[in-house]
């Protein structure tokens, strides 16, 4: 259990990163668009901004998918019935799902890092 605790954090924060908070503001209006309007929400139209939403859609969409083959390798251990390749085929799909969650999020405070600290470019920080 404890082994699983900082991977469910993580998994939650990753989904809750596009998730807007004006439901939990109570505010029954959208918020300013600064940028252009699609139907997948607001677009920002500086560089910056365009960047940070499109990867926060990349781990969200990156991080269900790994809760997906999650399931499917959890099933393949629940099913193997002693059958060891099916054992293994069970943990890789657990394995390299989480490694690949991993190095996206990983990826994403690389660019944050290199980006906004060390390079210091405008907008990101």
């Amino acid at each position: 259990m404890i082994k699983v605790l900082p991977l469910l954090i993580l998994f939650i924060y990753v989904f809750s990163r596009g998730v807007p908070l004006v439901f939990a503001q109570g505010a029954q209006t959208a918020p300013a668009c600064n940028g252009q309007m699609t139907d997948f929400g607001c677009l920002p139209s500086d560089v910056p901004g365009f960047v940070t939403t499109l990867y926060g859609w990349g781990l969200s969409l990156i991080s269900f998918v790994a809760v997906l083959f999650i399931i499917i390798g959890g099933y393949f251990i629940l099913t193997s019935r002693g059958d060891v390749e099916a054992l293994q085929k069970g943990k890789s799909f657990i394995f390299y799902a989480i490694a690949g969650v991993l190095l996206a999020v990983l990826g994403f405070v690389f660019i944050e890092i290199v980006t906004g600290q060390i390079l210091k470019i405008p907008g990101f920080s």
